[in-house]
This record gives structure tokens, C-alpha cells and sequence, in this order.
């Protein structure tokens, strides 16, 4: 792929098909006032198609490719850039009603209902047949158009988990491929459970009634195979006709249940993704939300918002694109929350600040009719620019003057955290954790591995999350890394929730910290196996030896517990340190004890635990951290930031990264109403004005306010 432009693309999806004229203008006029307001606010990118397959065919067989070319050349003579999208998962009518049998089911003969979009088997060959028919019609149509620089095949997917006659025979053919004969997948699944031994192949069950782990993990991780197919099935397609320099990308709601997003980018340019947030006072800081808040498509709080960005960064631990984010309010009719004023400068820079190379918002304009009447786009119904197109024509101008600055951060990192997504799966239909009520709580994999990363925010480190695979893959599909590359790049690994794993992944990680890494292990890591069977041994399984502790006692927390610093010991924990929702029954047996239970029962086992392994060090977390006690735990497992800037006020968050060029940048935030100002902790340069700040300069931010610096 040939690089992208040397500047932030600046930008938002545009679709004039679905513009009404205003008053008496005509089409061509409001299409010209777009576009001009558009160069007005420096808007460099826009994104168009993918949400229209019924406009580019409108009957089976009669396409209209011509509709689109008066957007492109517009947006081409102002110098606005185009990502052109394959307009497969809004499925027309025509193609519904002729053909009923692509109608995809969410449960085994329950068809999904028509009228909202993905409702279709994708894996059905007559829906692959019209899916590549309209996209190699539209993409040759438009393919050697100067404006365009790259294509969005497809939109969000993985949004379904198909249970579909067809899905589920192939299914089987991948058991039968992996496993080779029913006795291996019956020793493998333990199928001797509640008689559900196989004598062949045709005694497979269909997973709607199912409750058997191993075939659930097995089922998740084939639906996410599907998409991965589905995905790179039509970027092959599209590569036939983009030139060298178009990239091919998809855009990711990273919460799909069929999303399997490391792999899925391996068949793509860049990963691209969606970046939803709560605005108003959801990015206050101090952080007024509860700890158990759930985060879910728009996350809530500044620490979510950064999680996101280094969840994008992970997929190919490269810098990334932002396909879709807030404009106006973002969500239902019921729910409108247009951002203060610079909020938004605060979170598309707080994105960049992690790696990303694109802002697009969505979306231009709000929309008068559908189910998204109420997202707000950057104009609003009376398509008359306002509050929002004021705020972002000023970002706009902003990342017109950063350039090739801050274009393809490397974000710095200070704690490194190990992300498991056949162990999220897992703990969706087999949760460790119950909401307060008592009931089975899907989120249990967050719920497990978020704290640790507020944690670590809280404590002004900054972290990059690595999937499991791309350290270790015990399939031996993609090479990871050694132990001691791993040391360079990740001197902190911390590793919550890592319930499914090889015993390869184990010993790798044990070589990790016999290399020189710094370790960290949390509740429910090494517990279980390949196929999400228990370990026959003490837990954390392979790792009890480098950890000097084991435990077969464990418990749910149904209240805070808490915890207090071990006597002499070098984990300073302030009052009000607490351990929730999990403990286990850690006994030592070659490890220094940090923190421990104030609990008449609890307190017979320590909550956190160290022990030297060769040069490193293995820690052993055996709960859920409260904000204290994970603040605490992040301080001293990183006692040396990357970043300069320390004893920031608590409104205030400093991110540092490496441009391409290899200077220093800095972005700080101040995510208060009240005005901050922090001393300039080496010689700083202000990044949108030229201003030199000599070392000890009072640095002053607004309310809302953001500053960027190199050194």
C-alpha cells in the first residue's frame, strides 16, 4: 500500500443520495454548497457507497453507476480525497424477495426480519453471486478516479451470529478437518458429559440449545472465521482493480459478536474502526462514572475513549484509520448529547495522540428520515452550518497546520496488556462474574481486564494492548515474537482474563519473565486449556512455578473488599484500597506477599503477590482491582513513565508518541470546565502556532481546552 496523505485526512461520510434540496435549490446546488462548506472547514476525505446497493442496482441485473460521478468530480476539483465503499450489507428488497433462502437466522429456522441491514447469509452463494456482480460494476466504474484513494469493502461486520443450514454444515466440515473422526472431538470436547457422545458426524447438534463450553468456543471462533472469509473475499475482488496506491480496509465495530478483529485486518491495508462516545460530562475528569458502569458500542469516560484508540492500534499494532465518529449527538431520539464546546477538538486529538491517521465523522449531514434520524451530523436538519460545523472547521485547521507531524503516531506505551478474544467469547455465554441482581454477566471479560487498564490510566501511564496471538500463536499461523523481543518492546506485560490458553502460550509467557519482562497475571489467566477445559493442575497451570503461588480455591466478591499493603512491602496502597467482584485462594509457596485481604475469612490468603523469575519478575493479582488498588498497582509495576509530564492535576492528561519523523510530540488535554495551567517539563515548540516554551513555561488550557507540543 502506498502511503497515506502526509497530514491527518479530515473528514466524514457523505451521501448526497439521501439529501433532500432545500427550498427551491436544486440537487446539483446543494451538492455544490456541500461540497463548498466542506473546503471551507479543510475537510480532506469523504466517504461514500456503501450504504445504497438498491441505488447502484435498482432491479436485478439494471445498474446506475452514473449517480455518483458528479460527488467524486465535486469533490476531486477541491482537493477532498474519497474512500469508496462496496454497498454489501444493506441488501436491496429485490434481491430479499427474489431470493428468501439468503435470509439469514439468528436461531436454527428463525429467519431474521427484513428491514433493517445484515440481515443476510453472506456465506450464501446466491448472495456472493449479486454481491460480486455490483461490486466489480461500481468499483471498475470508479476504480481510476483521481479522487479516489481507497475502498471500504463492506460496513460493520460480524454483526450476526448465523445459524443458517448451510453455515452449520460447513461447520461440521471444519470439525471434521481439525479433528479428523467424532472419538477425537468426543475425548477433545469431553462429550461424556450428560451422554452427549458422538457415533458420527450427523449426531452434532445445532448450537441453539447448546451448553457445552468447547463447542461454544469452537462455534464463536468459526463465525469469526466466516466474516474474516467474507471480508477478505471481497478486498481480493476490489484489488483487482484498485491501483497500487488505493488501499482496501473494512470498518470495524470492534464489539460484534463475530469479529475477530487481529485476524480480520491480516487480510486488509489498515484497520479501520468506529470510535462512539459518551459527550458532555462523560468526559469529565475527574471521572465521576461508576465502576461498574457497563461500556458498551458508545463508551463512557475519557479512559474508555483512550481504550478504544489502543484497541484499534492493536489490530495490526500499526496506526490506524477512524471510519465513523461523534458529530452531533450520537444515538436514540431519547438520547441527545451534542459534546461541549471543544470536546470535540479533545477526542479526535486524543485519537491521533494513540495512532490514528483519519477522523471522519459521522456524519455530513442529519439525516430528515431512517432509523438514525436523530445522529447528528455535522449540519443539522436545516443543513445551515452551526455550533458543531464552527467546532470541527477549527480541527479542520488544525490538522491542516500539524501536517506530517502528527500523521502515524507511535504511540508511547509504559504497560503493555495481553487481550484474548476466544476467552471473551468464552465468558459471554459462561461469565465468571453476575450483575448485581445475581445474574450471569456477559461483559465478565471487561469487566475483568478493564480495570487494569483504568487502572493504569488513573495513574498517567500510557498502555498498548497486544492480542494474545500476535505474541504467541499456538497454531503456529502467524509468527510471534521471542521471548526476548517481547522484553524490548513490552517491559510490562500484564495478562487478565487469559482463561483460554495453550500450554505453548503459558510457557511462553513464563519465558517472557525468565527473559527480564515484568509479568503480571490476573484472576482467571492459565486456568483453563486450548479447549476451555479446566487445568488438572493447581492454577494458574503452567505458570505456578514462575509464580511461586498456586490456588484451587476461588471465590466471587459480592461487595468491595478491602485491601492493605503488606508490612514493609514496596506496593504503597492509599486508604481505601479495595478488591472486587473476585479473589482467589492464592497460597504461596516461593513469593513475596504486596497486598492483603482486611477480611475475617479472605484475609487468609494474599491479594497480591511477586516473585523473581530468572531476570524478570512474575506478579500474581488475585482479584479484580478497585480504582485505588489498580491506580496503585499500574505506579509501581511502571515506575518510570515515557512521558515528561508529572503531578498533573486530575482534570488534566498528558499522551506522548513519536512522528515519523522522529520527533516528540505532546498532547495535552484538559478535561475540566475549570482552567488549568502545568509546567512545560522540557523545551516544547507549540505544534499550532510556532511558539517556542522553554522548560518551566506555565502551559495554559481552557476549559475543554487541548494543546499539542513537539520537542
Amino acid at each position: 500500500m502506498a502511503d497515506l496523505p502526509a497530514r491527518v485526512l479530515f473528514g466524514a461520510a457523505y451521501y448526497h443520495e439521501y439529501r433532500p434540496p432545500y427550498g427551491t435549490e436544486r440537487p446539483d446546488q446543494r451538492l455544490k454548497t456541500d461540497l463548498d462548506l466542506m473546503a471551507d472547514a479543510h475537510l480532506s476525505v469523504i466517504r461514500v457507497g456503501e450504504s445504497v446497493w438498491s441505488t447502484w442496482e435498482p432491479e436485478n441485473g439494471r445498474f446506475d453507476l452514473d449517480w455518483l460521478q458528479p460527488v467524486l468530480d465535486g469533490a476531486h476539483e477541491r482537493g477532498i480525497a474519497v474512500v469508496l465503499g462496496t454497498p454489501t450489507y444493506a441488501v436491496p428488497p429485490w434481491l430479499a424477495r427474489q431470493y428468501p433462502e439468503i435470509t439469514g437466522e439468528r436461531h436454527t429456522g428463525e429467519r431474521i426480519g427484513w428491514g433493517a441491514r445484515q440481515e443476510v447469509d453472506f456465506t450464501h452463494p446466491a448472495f456472493r453471486f449479486h454481491a460480486e456482480r455490483v461490486i466489480r460494476k461500481m468499483v471498475a466504474r470508479y476504480a481510476d478516479h483521481p479522487a479516489v484513494i481507497g475502498f471500504q469493502v463492506d460496513n460493520e461486520p460480524g454483526n450476526e451470529l448465523l445459524h443458517n443450514h448451510g453455515v452449520f454444515e460447513r461447520f461440521v466440515d471444519h470439525l471434521r478437518a481439525r479433528y479428523g473422526d467424532v472419538e477425537t472431538l468426543n475425548r477433545e470436547w469431553g462429550l461424556v458429559y450428560w451422554s452427549h457422545r458422538l457415533s458420527t458426524w450427523a449426531d452434532l447438534w445445532t448450537p441453539d440449545g447448546n451448553v457445552q463450553p468447547q463447542y461454544d468456543v469452537a462455534w464463536r471462533e468459526f463465525q469469526a472465521q466466516q466474516v474474516t472469509e467474507f471480508i477478505g473475499w471481497q478486498a481480493d475482488i476490489v484489488r483487482e482493480y484498485a491501483g497500487p496506491e488505493q488501499f482496501v480496509t473494512t470498518c470495524i465495530s470492534y464489539k460484534r459478536p463475530a469479529v475477530e478483529d487481529d485476524e480480520l485486518t491480516d487480510r486488509l491495508d489498515i484497520a479501520t474502526g468506529n470510535a462512539y462516545y459518551g459527550m458532555q460530562d462523560d468526559l469529565l475528569l475527574p471521572d465521576p462514572t461508576p465502576d461498574d458502569h457497563q461500556q458498551i458500542w458508545q463508551t463512557t469516560g475519557v479512559w474508555a475513549l483512550y481504550q478504544t484508540a489502543d484497541w484499534m492500534f492493536s489490530s495490526r499494532q500499526e496506526p490506524f484509520l477512524v471510519t465513523e465518529t461523534n458529530a452531533g449527538s450520537i444515538g436514540m431520539p431519547w438520547d441527545n448529547r451534542p459534546a461541549y464546546d471543544g470536546q470535540w477538538r479533545q477526542a479526535a486529538w486524543a485519537l491521533v495522540a494513540r495512532g490514528a491517521r483519519m477522523i471522519e465523522y459521522w456524519h455530513w449531514h442529519t439525516l430528515h428520515f431512517g432509523a438514525e434520524t436523530y445522529w447528528g451530523g455535522i449540519l443539522p436538519h436545516t443543513g445551515r452550518p452551526g455550533r458543531t460545523y464552527a467546532e470541527l472547521a477549527r480541527l479542520g485547521s488544525e490538522f491542516e497546520t500539524a501536517g506530517p507531524l502528527v500523521a502515524g503516531l507511535e504511540p508511547d506505551a509504559d504497560i503493555t496488556m495481553v487481550y484474548s478474544t476466544p476467552s471473551k467469547w468464552l465468558m459471554e455465554k459462561y461469565p465468571p462474574l453476575a450483575t448485581p441482581d445475581g445474574e450471569p454477566d456477559p461483559t465478565a471479560y471487561h469487566r475483568i481486564f478493564d480495570p487494569f487498564y483504568r487502572g493504569a490510566f488513573d495513574a498517567d501511564r500510557q498502555v498498548r494492548i497486544v492480542h494474545a496471538r500476535q505474541l504467541h500463536d499456538p497454531r503456529g499461523e502467524r509468527e510471534g515474537l521471542t521471548a526476548e523481543e517481547a522484553v524490548r518492546r513490552h517491559p510490562v506485560l500484564v495478562v487478565p482474563a487469559l482463561y483460554v490458553a495453550a500450554d505453548s502460550q503459558l510457557d511462553w509467557l513464563a519465558s517472557y519473565a525468565e527473559a527480564g519482562g515484568h509479568l503480571v497475571l490476573g484472576p482467571r489467566t492459565g486456568y483453563a486449556d486450548h479447549e476451555a477445559r479446566a487445568r488438572h493442575e493447581p492454577a494458574p497451570g503452567r505458570l505456578v512455578e514462575a509464580a511461586g503461588v498456586h490456588y484451587d480455591e476461588f471465590s466471587n466478591l459480592t461487595q468491595a473488599v478491602p485491601v492493605q499493603s503488606a508490612s514493609g512491602g514496596p506496593l504503597d496502597l492509599p486508604e481505601g484500597a479495595t478488591a472486587t467482584r473476585w479473589a482467589d485462594g492464592l497460597t504461596v509457596t516461593d513469593a513475596e506477599v504486596l497486598a492483603t485481604y482486611d477480611h475475617p475469612h479472605f484475609g487468609r490468603w494474599p491479594a497480591v503477590t511477586t516473585r523473581r523469575h530468572g531476570s524478570g519478575r512474575v506478579t500474581t493479582v488475585g482479584t479484580v482491582p478497585g480504582r485505588d488498588l489498580a491506580r496503585a498497582l499500574a505506579a509501581w509495576m511502571a515506575p518510570a513513565s515515557h512521558s515528561a509530564w508529572q503531578d498533573l492535576p486530575d482534570s488534566v492528561t498528558a499522551t506522548t508518541g513519536t512522528s515519523p519523523d522522529g520527533r516528540r510530540v505532546h498532547i495535552v488535554h484538559n478535561w475540566s470546565w475549570e482552567p488549568a495551567s502545568v509546567p512545560a517539563p522540557v523545551d516544547l515548540s507549540d505544534a499550532l502556532t510556532g511558539t517556542s516554551l522553554p522548560a518551566g513555561t506555565a502551559l495554559d488550557l481552557g476549559a475543554w481546552d487541548v494543546r499539542v507540543f513537539v520537542a
